[in-house]
């Protein structure tokens, strides 16, 4: 889509923060990024509404329906990344923006990496007739063709009877994995950072009450064996100090308990730190 659509200097209309890898292809083509409330002067307004990576965030209906008339009536071209829908664990709107723009362009593409397959490596695209031919040629130019063996592994998956009862064992086992860790999260974390409880998707979104920089703090948490992602990184322009990405989804309760600890640890530590330099000037 990026390379249909992204010159330098195009103005690409997104959130702040959103999907690591999206701002770094948009980067790569010379997109100049502005917020997603003036996506009428985008040429291209890319959203990820539905359990968010970082953020873990939903869009309501409402802002479903703004976003939708927005573009419609500018003429930006919707892009919505929506590999998270299936992971639900409240009851949210899930309904895609893409089936408010009627009669606009509008790009909407899932995945099958989060409900099925990592290594295989298959997602899905559907787009409106305007833009579809120009895809596909695209596609065609960039690897011929997706494999034929990975995709058949996913059809028969996706279109077996089971596949419904699949998608529903795995939002129980996700919540199960989000309502452990939101416990962790207040135990060791509670008077360290501020969240908003996720009602899909992987992530947890932490804001530190203290503005430290985390991705200073990223090597030392690795060397204690802990892994997060700093939130800096999936700012567009400015980024926001003090913030943070968890992945609740891997870890079971023992390993996660014993990871926030250390997190928490990192943190007062670096805490502890910025009080001894700013009293020592």
């Amino acid at each position: 889509m990026t390379k249909l659509v992204v010159d330098p200097g195009t103005r690409v209309a997104v959130e702040s923060p959103t999907y690591l890898a999206a701002l770094q292809v948009f980067r790569f083509y010379g997109a100049r990024f502005v917020p997603l409330d003036v996506a009428a002067d985008a040429a291209l307004t890319y959203v990820v509404p539905t359990f968010a990576n970082p953020t873990g965030a939903c869009l309501d209906t409402g802002r479903r329906d703004e976003l939708a008339a927005a573009c419609l009536a500018s003429g930006s071209i919707l892009f919505e990344d929506d590999p998270y829908r299936e992971l639900a664990y409240d009851d949210v709107d899930r309904t895609p923006i893409a089936a408010r723009t009627a009669g606009g362009d509008w790009v909407y593409q899932g995945s099958f990496s989060k409900t099925f397959a990592p290594g295989l490596r298959i997602g899905f695209l559907a787009a409106s007739e305007s833009l579809f031919g120009s895809l596909m040629m695209l596609k065609q130019a960039v690897d011929l063709h997706s494999s034929r063996l990975s995709q058949r592994i996913v059809y028969d998956e996706a279109s077996a009877p089971g596949w419904d009862a699949r998608l529903s064992g795995l939002a129980s086992f996700y919540r199960e994995r989000r309502d452990a860790f939101e416990v962790l999260l207040h135990r060791h974390l509670g008077d360290l950072a501020s969240w908003q409880t996720p009602s899909g998707g992987l992530f947890h979104w932490l804001r530190l009450h203290r503005a430290v920089d985390t991705r200073t703090l990223l090597d030392e948490a690795i060397a204690r064996g802990v892994a997060f992602m700093p939130g800096e990184e999936f700012y567009p322009n400015e980024p926001e100090r003090g913030t943070l990405r968890l992945n609740f989804s891997h870890a079971d309760s023992v390993a996660a308990d014993r990871g926030l600890a250390i997190l928490a640890e990192v943190l007062r530590e670096a805490g502890e730190e910025a009080l001894m330099a700013r009293s020592s000037v």
